[in-house]
């Protein structure tokens, strides 16, 4: 146990089992592999038996490295608590530090304006003092759409934000607040705050349903020229000059009760179709130079679009650790879990990562602390600019992390640097993205800046308040859902085969251990390819006859017993362990299937034809747009298909054959009893045909618009038939 008036923290109970089991589990791992070699030998003659036992090799292999991965996470986890509420006593609120909060947002079809605005009030509308938040928007979709939506949500931030302090209200995003029945105590005025915030919304939705901003709307000459940077010939998402619009200036506007507003900031920057754009972590480094330029705070919130705050104290408890020196002398950054809003029952889709968000950042808090996982996270802004003891100058001194700007942000010659600080060019010649600011590289800028600062010798902290700080959408559709982690897949191997590969690099800046915990992440792609062979090989081979694992009363059967269900009984504890059910733990272990068979293979082959040289999709904004008929089906727990796509195909034709399989293996059961030798194969197909019910009944029972198309199926009992034939003519 560690405290202190701020914070305490405690390490996990079953750290001691969880390094006694890895030790016994090493072992048995190391027997397995053994054995592998040991048949290997006996049957290298035969190019069959051979090859069988040349893919289980490989699998067991990649198998026998993750859970290493995996492992490196439970061998130090501590949780801690925060006392915002002690806060106060150590640092005087007229001393807390400034913070510049950047949101990006690419699409506002994918991405509603609606929804953007939403989370920038919730954060405008902190507990904190106003005049010390800044929030910079990045709209890297160049749309007056967005502009016209945040210029509607700095005239409502001055009657919300006073209602939110005057009333305490917790949930200070205005779409989550009015959603909740309030019929019981309703705060006095909100009825009338809600008629506001109604007519906004509709103002909102009718430009984006119309796809422009109509004269009607624009009242000033403010608002005309700001507009009219949009339709100069020319102009258009991948090609236009930067935009800074100053919505709220916290030393001019003031909110209905007369106290300062934060400052709200519009920006697009310069697009140019011969420059490259580096995606989001350009957009980041854009913000992080624009708002040094006129605000320069010392912290830094990076936050989704999507992801609103649900609590107000959240910088505070961030303070709890940044105004601590002895929490760790060389904190980088604060970082707070994804949490989300609108989960199923069961989760059908795995989409609260449990283990990405929660498990293994309480697992390397112990250590030099958890990565950076793009949202809710607080950085200190002098990490962006080179190690604790080897800091890196940028070009110009007005972007240093110390300079102070002493004047109003809007004066011209602020403005006018601010605007040349976003041009496409600014960076060309300069250490932007590679020694400075979010790295560049990767299609994952958050996993790749997390890991290079911890390698530069930065540390963080893992702050996980029982009430979420955050909390934002999810994918309701497996498309979505898989699109989303074959993007991540193709990231991370960008860094993993990088000359920055966690297991070589990493180890030597952080460690070994820290080096496997960014390995677990890198190398996720690679397990499709056992994933791949234990899906379709066994269940063949039953198919076929050919019984490959040990016999019931072989001993080796009982090290395959205790590889496979200690390694599930032990991931099922980890979710148990940290407030998730069993079930949820069941539908998360199959979307790793589904995921392994769709986007972690695909994500693996779009990797390799990159490094190839052959062009592959780039970054696609995953939809936040959200289908009344969708949704129903979502709440009743049934799996989104919809329209087809290739990354259906291998999992559909997985669960073809391992129903095959499993109906081949019963018949032969009961004609000879020949249980003994076809034991293992026949769990394993059996499996497969629970694991693969939802697809079962989406091919064959469903009616509605979310089954299974029927291309996807065609293709994938094709597919299946050549499998199975050309294996029958080999085996």
């Amino acid at each position: 146990m560690g405290g202190g008036h701020l914070h305490t923290y405690k390490h996990v109970p079953c750290t001691h089992f969880n390094r006694v089991f890895a030790i016994i589990y090493t072992c048995a791992i190391l027997s397995l592999l053994h054995h592998h070699f040991l048949t290997l030998l006996r049957h290298s003659t035969t190019v069959v038996s051979a090859t069988i036992t040349a893919s289980f090799l490989i699998s067991d292999l990649i198998l026998a490295f993750m859970w290493a991965t995996t492992t490196s996470f439970r061998l130090r986890p501590i949780l801690r608590e925060t006392y915002p509420e002690n806060l106060e006593e150590v640092v005087d609120r007229t001393d807390f530090p400034a913070m510049d909060i950047f949101i990006c947002t690419a699409d506002p079809y994918k991405e509603p304006p609606m929804n953007v605005t939403n989370t920038a009030l919730s954060l405008m509308a902190y507990d904190y003092p106003p005049e010390k938040i800044s929030v910079y928007v990045s709209d890297d979709g160049g749309s007056e759409l967005t502009l016209f939506a945040f210029m509607e949500a700095a005239k409502f931030a001055k009657i919300w934000l006073p209602f939110c302090r005057d009333n305490n209200i917790m949930d200070r995003c205005p779409e989550a607040y009015f959603s909740l029945d309030r019929h019981a105590r309703p705060e006095p005025g909100s009825e009338d705050i809600k008629v506001i915030y109604e007519g906004m919304k509709i103002r909102v939705e009718n430009v984006v349903e119309r796809g422009e901003v109509s004269p009607e709307y624009i009242t000033t000459e403010l608002q005309r020229q700001a507009f009219n940077k949009y339709r100069t010939p020319g102009f258009s998402r991948s090609h236009h000059p930067p935009i800074i619009q100053v919505l709220t200036e916290s030393v001019k506007e003031k909110d209905k009760m007369g106290n300062s507003m934060p400052n709200l900031v519009y920006v697009s920057r310069e697009k140019n179709k011969n420059s490259p754009h580096h995606f989001k972590a350009g957009a980041l480094n854009s913000l992080l130079r624009v708002s040094g330029v006129m605000t320069n705070a010392p912290i830094v919130l990076t936050q989704d679009c999507d992801m609103y705050s649900n609590d107000p104290q959240t910088p505070k408890r961030a303070l709890c650790y940044i105004c601590d020196p002895l929490v760790r002398p060389e904190l980088g950054y604060v970082q707070f879990p994804q949490r989300y809003h609108g989960l199923n029952k069961d989760d059908i889709y795995g989409g609260e990562f449990l283990r990405l968000f929660v498990a293994n950042p309480v697992g390397t808090d112990g250590l030099q602390g958890p990565s950076y996982v793009g949202s809710g996270c607080f950085f200190l802004r002098r990490a962006f600019f080179g190690g604790p003891t080897s800091k890196v100058s940028p070009e110009i001194q007005e972007l240093r992390p110390d300079h102070v700007v002493e004047t109003s942000f809007t004066m011209q010659p602020i403005m006018e640097l601010a605007h040349y600080v976003a041009g496409c060019n600014y960076e060309n010649n300069t250490k932007w993205g590679s020694q400075l600011g979010f790295q560049y590289g990767s299609l994952v800028e958050d996993y790749f800046t997390g890991y290079r600062l911890q390698c530069e010798g930065w540390e963080s902290v893992f702050c996980h308040p029982s009430r979420p700080a955050f909390l934002g959408d999810i994918p309701i559709s497996l498309i979505d859902a898989i699109s989303q982690t074959r993007r991540w897949a193709i990231g991370l191997l960008e860094v993993g085969l990088s000359k920055y590969v966690p297991v070589i690099y990493g180890s030597r800046s952080m460690g070994p251990i820290m080096g496997f915990c960014y390995a677990h992440y890198a190398f996720w792609a690679i397990l499709s390819i056992p994933i791949t062979l234990y899906s379709f090989i066994p269940q063949i081979a039953l198919l076929n006859g050919l019984y490959i694992f040990p016999k019931v009363t072989d001993p080796w059967f009982l090290l395959y017993v205790f590889l496979v269900f200690g390694a599930y009984v032990q991931d099922c504890y980890d979710f148990i362990l940290f407030g998730s059910t069993f079930k949820r733990w069941w539908n998360d272990q199959r979307i790793w299937l589904i995921r392994g068979l769709s986007s972690y293979l695909f994500g693996l082959m779009d990797f390799t034809i990159k490094q190839l040289g052959i062009p592959t999709q780039g970054f696609n904004v995953t939809s936040k747009v959200q289908d009344d008929e969708q949704s129903k089906r979502y709440d009743q727990g049934l799996i989104e298909f919809g329209v087809h796509s290739e990354m259906f195909v291998p999992f559909t034709t997985a669960s073809i054959v391992n129903l095959f399989a499993f109906i081949s293996g019963l018949i032969r059961i009961s004609s000879n009893g020949n249980t003994q030798e076809l034991f293992m194969q026949l769990v394993m197909a059996s499996f497969g045909v629970l694991n693969s019910w939802p697809i079962y009944e989406a091919m064959v029972v469903r009616s509605d618009k979310g089954r299974m198309p029927i291309k996807t199926i065609i293709s994938s009992v094709c597919l299946a038939f050549v499998l199975c034939s050309g294996a029958s003519l080999i085996l």
